[in-house]
């Protein structure tokens, strides 16, 4: 081999072994600034854990004063309910006791096809 082939494998030897060296050194470099860039958002999500926390207790509370209040509808809905139970015992049994009057009263065909209890309205309470 002459001196010139030499020397260009030489300095192709050479240039291949400073890029690989270069590849390698951007290469650490961009492992560093991304190790360092995870540490820092580690640090954010810790500095936010306190937040968590607090979203988590207030999230919390929230769902107890929400199954508290659908016990408490759970229970007024019960109520109404007997209201109206109540409610529809009373009109019925008016309604037997006008129909009752009607049927006594000569006055009222309660016999007629088109035959409805006559609405009565309460006595009024006398002044003292």
């Amino acid at each position: 081999m002459s001196d010139s082939v030499a020397m260009i494998l030489v300095v192709v030897a050479v240039v291949l072994v400073v890029a690989v060296v270069a590849l390698l050194l951007v290469r650490t470099k961009g492992q560093e600034r991304r190790a360092h860039q995870a540490a820092e958002l580690r640090s954010e999500a810790a500095a936010k854990s306190a937040d968590v926390e607090q979203a988590q207790r207030s999230a919390a509370s929230q769902e107890a004063a929400a199954e508290q209040a659908r016990e408490q509808a759970e229970i007024a809905e019960a109520r109404a309910a007997e209201a109206r139970q109540e409610l529809a015992q009373a009109e019925a049994q008016r309604e037997d006791t006008v129909r009752e009057a009607d049927r006594l009263d000569p006055a009222v065909d309660h016999t007629r096809d088109d035959y409805a209890p006559q609405d009565v309205t309460p006595p009024r309470a006398r002044p003292r």
